[in-house]
């Protein structure tokens, strides 16, 4: 190895113990001491529920670790957006958990929880995974109720989400382990089962003092909405538990029960490893992201027996494309080529720029794919499409158009790594958000943006300069110089990997070595839904 490696090597790290670091603050939830009170109350903390919950001796995922990361700082923060969610298994059937978290202003819904909440039930819906709800909430977090409660995409969502999932045969349980109040009330009886802890749970659609506000009546909340309640009068509840423990022992008997699943039928074989080293991932991807390397080095290291079968491996080469496997699984790789190649007319092309023929070829594998039933993985590392006169020429819209419209109507399972950079509309045509990937994640050094920081600071300040210009001021070199710095270091906050992790833009951020695991599970975990429609490009200009 030589010492521009150890270097890459020692800066990338670095940026994964950050990584590491920041997992274990967000851990925490609403720090020790409110842990340990709700404790003292004889619960168990969201994180331990599910560590209960889930088979001890399978891999699992956590969806938005950072939700709400350096977000709602004037309300106290909402570490994690106040709720868990995990995939992975129970009684040897996979699953999503989503618990609330009590320890964050007693598990408030803030916009980001919402936010979090129907992105879990979004995955339980496109992969028919069973879904459990570990309720303990206070409801909506009133200060900021404009936020989360009446769009399409807000607390309503959750129990329309519910309803729907219902009708998909979707197993859904939740287990009402402390407070459920006013509309998240709806959300047991809305589930196949619901469970509730004896003395700690309660639903009511308003509490003890709201109702004495309301209509005068004089009660207390358990008998209100507890445990003996909804078990013995109401009916809302089907099972009462002593505590903790046993509404969780429910759970893992009620997943025991499950019959088997309609297959999507991917195709698997036994896993190998990498025969290339995955460690080295952290010497090969360079510091700077304006920096060029091999992308086949990096698809080299996550593969199964390091080999694949490059599609078209002359033509379009700033795209790769090509048929591998990753932990057994068949799957259509799609990555930008980050180096210096030439186009098959000898003119020298950027990489991780996307030019006309790379756009063709990359649709064509796309409608490959999406005819022989082959999950694709993307693995992003754009800084977006060819720009000038000749690429304007040569038709570049029409070819990006094209490669947008492939990802846009795939049929088959989506999942999208974030490599390195995730610039405008490459964002797009690599599968981003918006372009449903069953999964989005990316590595800690990630950046995603309109345009690259440097070109984006000198934009907005020429604008902001103009702006000057018109009221009559000019700046001085000094206050030009610290105009561009100020714009500068806010605009690079902005693309940072943590601010989209915190703003559910990603999944999650993940340490490279896991990203097997996580292409692997998703495709289990998609395998549940059988695809029941046709790839069809629609409408395009040829």
């Amino acid at each position: 190895m030589d010492l521009e490696f150890n270097k890459r090597e020692d800066l990338n790290r670095l940026k994964l113990s950050e990584l590491n670091q920041l997992l274990e603050q967000v851990k925490n939830g609403g720090g020790k001491e409110r842990i340990q009170k709700l404790k003292n109350t004889g619960k168990m903390s969201a994180r331990e529920r599910i560590t209960y919950l889930l088979d001890p001796d399978r891999d699992s995922l956590e969806i938005g670790a950072l939700a709400g990361h350096e977000m709602y700082t004037e309300h106290g923060g909402c570490p994690s957006g106040g709720v868990v969610v995990i995939i992975g298994y129970i009684s040897g059937k996979q699953c999503i958990i989503v618990a609330n978290d009590a320890s964050v202003k007693a598990g408030a819904w803030f916009p980001i929880t919402g936010k979090k909440n129907i992105r879990a039930q979004e995955i339980a819906m496109e992969n028919r995974l069973p879904i459990i709800y570990l309720v303990d909430s206070a409801g909506v977090y009133l200060p900021l109720q404009d936020e989360i409660f009446p769009d399409k995409e807000h607390f309503g969502r959750i129990f329309r989400n519910n309803a729907k999932m219902s009708a998909m045969g979707i197993v859904q349980i939740a287990a009402v382990m402390g407070s459920c109040v006013a509309g998240g009330a709806y959300l047991p009886i809305m589930s196949d089962e619901a469970i509730i802890v004896n003395k700690t749970g309660s639903i009511f659609l308003a509490g003890s003092y709201l109702v004495k506000a309301a209509i005068g009546e004089n009660i207390d909340n358990e008998s209100l909405g507890g445990a003996t309640t909804h078990c013995s009068i109401s009916g809302v509840t089907d099972y009462k538990a002593l505590d903790d423990k046993d509404a969780l022992d429910r759970i893992k008997n009620i997943m025991k029960s499950l019959g088997d699943f309609n297959k999507a039928g991917f195709n698997r074989i036994a896993t190998q490893p990498p025969q290339h080293n995955p460690q080295e991932i952290f010497g090969i991807i360079p510091a700077s992201r304006v920096e060029q390397y091999d992308t086949l080095e990096i698809i080299k290291r996550l593969v199964d027996n390091s080999e694949y079968e490059e599609y078209k491996p002359d033509y379009g080469k700033t795209i790769i494309c090509a048929n591998a496997r990753i932990d057994g699984w068949s799957v259509g790789i799609v990555a930008n080529q980050r180096k210096l190649v030439k186009s098959g007319k000898g003119e020298a092309q950027f990489g991780g720029v996307i030019y006309s023929d790379s756009a063709d070829k990359a649709t064509r594998f796309i409608a490959n794919c999406n005819q022989r039933k082959i999950p694709l993985v993307f693995l992003q590392d754009v800084t977006g499409f060819m720009v000038g006169s000749k690429s304007e020429y040569g038709g570049i819209i029409k070819d990006g158009a094209k490669m947008v419209n492939a990802v846009a109507n795939s049929v088959v399972p989506k999942f999208t790594i974030i490599t390195g950079n995730s610039f405008g509309a490459g964002n797009y045509a690599m599968c981003g958000k918006a372009y449903d990937p069953r999964f989005i994640v990316a590595w800690p050094w990630a950046e995603l943006a309109v345009m690259g920081g440097p070109q984006a600071a000198k934009v907005l300040a020429q604008i902001q300069e103009a702006t000057l210009t018109k009221q009559g001021k000019k700046l001085t070199t000094e206050e030009h110089q610290e105009l561009l710095n100020r714009i500068t270091q806010n605009y690079n906050r902005q693309t940072q990997a943590s601010y989209s992790a915190a703003r559910l833009w990603t999944d999650a951020i993940i340490n490279p070595l896991d990203t097997r695991k996580w292409i692997s599970m998703g495709i289990e975990a998609a395998n549940h839904a059988p695809i029941t429609e046709e790839f069809n490009l629609g409408v395009i200009q040829v």
